[in-house]
């Protein structure tokens, strides 16, 4: 039984502006893959299509969970979080107002997360030490490596079968995207993930990614089947390093 998603021939956008245009795209059970791209280029309009956030104009979006087949067009985000889909939105989105733990404790939306709080919340803490030493901390007051630490984490509270991740570099120093992408990786294999990752960060998505796909103006511009395939675009090559 596989968890994966298919993007057929999707159009979106946001009333009179179309942002991405006849964009088909897999994420195969248990893989990594990168959707590539600078900003303005809908990346995150494509997230938000999987998500529900945006209803695609065309084109459809299949999520295999546990080998299952579901249409995610036309569904809630209730529904598409309830089969075990997770968002870590650009820009983290957290409570800041509210503590470490009560930011985890929300993520435990779906009927099967709450079944598994105490599981999941103690996985978070061993996985994130500082989240647990930190638990009682209002997350308004965290630092930014620490706050998508408190976002990854928010996610998995959510028992996922495929996690989103919108950005995740965004606002971090250097060592801390590093960091935040080799942790993703981690989880990825604890949890045996089905990952789908927007980052404009070339050289750190690279490290990770079993495929990508690079977007440019809202329509898929080069798909590489392996993280060599990305690397030796020519495309990339002259978007992202320069050559």
């Amino acid at each position: 039984m596989g968890n994966s998603i298919s993007v057929q021939n999707v159009h979106a956008g946001y009333g009179a502006v179309r942002v991405i245009e006849d964009v088909s795209m897999e994420v195969g059970n248990g893989k990594t893959v990168v959707l590539l791209g600078t900003n303005g280029n809908g990346k995150s309009t494509l997230i938000k299509c999987i998500m529900g956030l945006c209803r695609p104009s065309e084109g459809a979006i299949i999520a295999e969970i546990d080998g299952v087949k579901h249409d995610l067009v036309g569904k809630s985000v209730e529904e598409i979080v309830d089969l075990g889909i997770a968002l870590v939105p650009e820009g983290r989105r957290l409570f800041p107002k509210l503590t470490v733990e009560e930011n985890l404790l929300l993520g435990a939306f779906r009927a099967k997360a709450r079944q598994q709080l105490r599981s999941n919340l103690d996985f978070c803490f061993e996985t994130f030490p500082r989240l647990a030493e930190r638990k009682s901390q209002l997350a308004g007051s965290m630092s930014g490596g620490e706050q998508q630490m408190l976002a990854l984490a928010r996610a998995l509270m959510l028992a996922p079968k495929i996690l989103l991740i919108d950005e995740p570099s965004v606002g971090l120093a250097p060592v801390l995207v590093a960091r935040t992408i080799d942790t993703i990786q981690e989880l990825k294999s604890k949890y045996q993930l089905t990952v789908l990752m927007a980052e404009q960060n070339f050289n750190q998505a690279i490290r990770i990614a079993d495929s990508g796909y690079v977007i440019v103006h809202g329509k898929i511009a080069f798909s590489g089947k392996s993280a060599s395939e990305l690397h030796n675009n020519d495309l990339i090559r002259k978007l992202y390093l320069g050559i």
